[in-house]
């Protein structure tokens, strides 16, 4: 007897030989795979009948800032910088404790309706993304954002904060909830600021997330203040490892790819928003034939405006191909990778998350295929990464539970989050007119 048995599903596991069972089953037993395959012996406390569905691995956000999706539609149609300095930043002045909870608890509702099992954070007040992590049963890589600017006492306190976070919530919610450290990127922390937290990642045994190369005012700013492209000056001054995880990489150069690949650096590709703000094309098929594992990313919902990385995946597909004007690159099965085992390689879990495998964490989604736009299926994986939004989504398990169920989530009141996150919302911009 076995906890729960997923049968009759068109099951894309991810593992290594990339099998695809068109009628297959999945058993778990507590928070583990414990069979996959054409016929899975014995009974289950709970079985679900997949006739219809794909069930795929979990997918894996690699790059966002939940709470973020308060400030939704509030600054569009911007550039980065001006995007940040006159709008994100004075905005997130305003955040106080409380807020990012109700917006990081209407981020994992959104996150669970379209699929994504686990995602890495880079934010304010994480005490509160904790909470919401550990009360809607995703799994989640937090990191505390490091802005210190150059000005040293500054610093001291950010790595305080930084590293109290990492030290008291590092595996709470039964490990749904790991951390990271977060320097928020090259420009807005000094090289003592970067390598500080490189030796308490180090020190705590934990990642690093940050955003590299992201926009060419950036590197505009980096070569007039160091001499240096981001990715050279991280490497000149002794940043980068296999522990980095990297966001956005747009504007990188041949050299930096090597230098990436040499460091083991783990890129995370975020089309939308990117294009959103006009930052460019990452060089996400160069990274690939390098042999770098690049994963995928929404970025948060302020400059996306979804977490819906069902059709991140497709953006990630098409941008690639309109910006080589080869409709090669970037093909269908090679996207599914990135928003899945790439995605658990990227954060450190691949032994434990990204596919489907006995032995492995039980993070399951089950996608309904018997819609029109679906319809005739000849290739379930272009389907998938051409075709699925987050409301196909039928059922979400994690760590062995089911969370979400024919649409219906089994951890949120769906309707108390959307009414706490549009009345912290607005509490926040009527706070913002106060402090103008």
């Amino acid at each position: 007897m076995v906890d729960i048995l997923i049968e009759n599903g068109f099951i894309i596991t991810m593992d290594p030989d990339r099998r695809i069972i068109k009628r297959g089953s999945l058993a778990i037993e507590g928070d583990r795979i414990t069979a996959v395959g054409e016929k899975v012996e014995g009974q289950g406390d709970v079985v679900i009948d997949a006739k219809g569905k794909v069930v795929l691995p979990g997918l894996i956000n690699a790059h966002t800032h939940l709470s973020m999706t308060l400030l939704r539609g509030l600054a569009d149609d911007m550039p980065l910088m001006e995007w940040l300095e006159t709008k994100i930043w004075p905005i997130e002045k305003n955040l106080r404790k409380g807020d990012c909870y109700y917006a990081a608890l209407l981020g994992c509702l959104e996150m669970i309706k379209s699929g994504t099992t686990c995602f890495a954070d880079q934010y304010f007040f994480m005490e509160d993304v904790a909470r919401a992590v550990e009360e809607s049963g995703i799994r989640g890589v937090l990191s505390y954002g490091i802005i210190e600017m150059d000005d040293p006492q500054r610093r001291e306190s950010e790595l305080r904060t930084g590293e109290k976070f990492v030290r008291e919530y590092h595996g709470k919610a039964g490990g749904r909830v790991l951390t990271m450290f977060g320097p928020h990127a090259a420009y807005t922390c000094s090289p003592e600021c970067l390598l500080k937290t490189k030796e308490l990642a180090r020190k705590y045994g934990v990642g690093i997330h940050t955003h590299v190369a992201e926009s060419r005012d950036e590197v505009d700013r980096m070569v007039k203040k160091y001499g240096k492209r981001p990715v050279e000056h991280l490497d000149a001054i002794g940043f980068l490892g296999p522990e980095v995880l990297a966001a956005h990489c747009v504007w990188l150069t041949g050299h930096e790819i090597s230098i990436i690949r040499e460091r083991g650096v783990k890129p995370v590709h975020n089309p939308v928003s990117n294009m959103k703000i006009a930052c460019g094309i990452a060089p996400v098929p160069e990274l690939l034939a390098a042999g770098i594992p690049v994963a995928l990313g929404t970025d948060g919902a302020a400059s996306n405006n979804s977490l819906d990385l069902l059709s991140e995946m497709k953006f990630a597909a098409l941008l690639n191909k309109v910006g080589k004007l080869d409709p090669t690159v970037m093909p269908a099965p090679a996207v599914l990778e990135m928003a899945t085992i790439n995605g658990a390689t990227a954060l450190g879990l691949r032994d434990e998350i990204g596919s489907l495998e006995v032995g492995k964490k039980a993070d399951v989604v089950l996608i309904d295929l018997k819609q029109p736009h679906f319809t005739p299926l000849h290739n379930v994986i272009s389907h998938l990464v051409y075709n699925a939004v987050g409301s196909d989504v039928d059922t979400v398990i994690v760590d062995g539970k089911i969370i979400m169920q024919e649409r219906e989530v089994l951890t949120l009141d769906e309707a108390k989050v959307l009414r706490d996150a549009q009345r912290t919302a607005e509490d926040l911009i009527n706070r913002l007119g106060k402090d103008e």
